[in-house]
């Protein structure tokens, strides 16, 4: 018996993350600066770590309902209501390991063989393999550098057939920073309800905003009871480890959701839930300050990769969104993948390939700028000495 043999073909079909992979050899080689992985450099606030430990030291270490505990729930109503007029039932609300495990769940909930997903090309390299695994098939989107990598109704016309289900909306857009106003949603919305789709929208970036006010396309018109809204705790509250997200949507979906959920995962960690409250609590109490300091800090950060790799001539449109630059490589005559690789090995500066994230992005780098402003400026140092050795 050969054991890849028996590895699903569904499995075996989808390559590994491009992303790790970079990150694997960076994370082993001495001086490295890594603007690889996209997670925040900042420690979670302490009142939501203190928050954890009360939850350990007092015996919290249970259960929860598989739809999470009653308390975070609420917090979350409250939250996706105030900041995004999005009005939820308990029972619409379900927490899970992560926004991850949420895409997750809402692909396996609404798939079945044959179905297609529309997914925006780039985009988050968990998109495509989620609907490959859920037994869906995606179809990409081909988003312009042109029309600041946005939506448009182009490109949904141009992707989307009779077999289409669902539609996966990303914004603001991991890699590419780029973000969707109200007027953008509000230009496919009515193509989304002419051929009765479902939305899945991964708004995890949403507090990740610079100079704009995040816009949910479930807010619009119409657009609540066909639409998943998956989010999370890791991008905003620096809570990578806490492994905490939820969904919110119809009921008859989310019920779904947890179904699988509850033969799978059961419930999310009952600690970082309680640390979720505490997040969410805490912000509102204090006018999301700490949440702000950070995105000031981003925007510090986001203006000097701007600046400078425009200067370099990586000619890259301004993000708007989430904590990524996506610059556009072509002039120095490599594709991104070797690229990538002379950069880590003769510069020690890791980045990721664009065509990590989607096809035709093989002109395109990504460089997430969730580091110190000390390494991306020794970073920036290296980039630019790489691309004059170039010549």
């Amino acid at each position: 018996m050969n054991p890849q043999d028996l590895v699903s073909k569904r499995v075996r079909d989808v390559p590994p993350s491009g992303i790790r992979k970079f990150f694997d050899i960076a994370s082993e080689m001495k001086d490295c600066i890594s603007l690889g992985v996209g997670e925040p450099d900042f420690d979670t606030p302490w009142n939501i770590r203190e928050a954890a430990i009360y939850a350990l030291e007092s015996g919290r270490t249970h259960y929860t309902s598989n739809h999470g505990s009653t308390d975070l729930r609420r917090e979350i109503q409250k939250y996706l209501d105030l900041r995004f007029g999005l009005k939820y039932d308990l029972n619409q609300v379900v927490v899970t390991v992560g926004a991850s495990e949420a895409l997750d769940l809402a692909f396996r909930a609404v798939m079945d063989p044959g179905d297609e997903v529309l997914v925006p090309s780039p985009s988050y390299v968990s998109y495509m393999p989620g609907v490959s695994f859920a037994g869906g098939t995606p179809v990409p989107m081909k988003l312009k550098e042109s029309e600041a990598f946005r939506l448009t109704p182009q490109s949904v016309k141009n992707a989307v057939t009779p077999r289409t289900k669902a539609i996966v909306v990303p914004f603001p857009n991991n890699p590419t920073g780029a973000i969707m106003t109200r007027e953008d949603y509000e230009k496919i919305a009515p193509l989304i309800i002419e051929h009765d789709l479902l939305v899945i929208t991964d708004e995890v970036y949403c507090e990740l905003t610079y100079g704009h006010e995040h816009c949910s396309i479930a807010s619009l018109p119409g657009m609540q009871r066909r639409t998943i809204v998956i989010n999370g705790f890791s991008k905003a509250f620096a809570m990578t480890g806490f492994r905490l997200g939820y969904a919110a949507g119809p009921k008859e979906l989310i019920d779904a959701m947890v179904k699988i959920h509850q033969y799978s995962m059961l419930c999310a960690s009952v600690f970082s839930q309680d640390a979720g409250v505490e997040a969410l609590r805490y912000e509102y109490s204090h006018g999301f300050a700490q949440v702000k300091k950070m995105v000031a800090e981003y925007d510090r950060r986001r203006k000097l990769m701007y600046s400078s790799l425009n200067d370099m001539g990586l000619t890259c449109f301004e993000p708007l969104g989430a904590f990524y630059i996506f610059p556009n490589i072509s002039r120095t005559g490599l594709d991104a993948e070797t690229f990538c690789k002379r950069l880590l090995f003769e510069k020690k500066v890791a980045v990721v390939p664009g065509s990590a994230f989607g096809d035709g992005m093989e002109n395109y780098i990504r460089c997430s700028y969730a580091s110190s402003l000390e390494n991306l400026k020794e970073a920036l140092k290296r980039i630019k000495s790489f691309i004059e050795e170039l010549k």
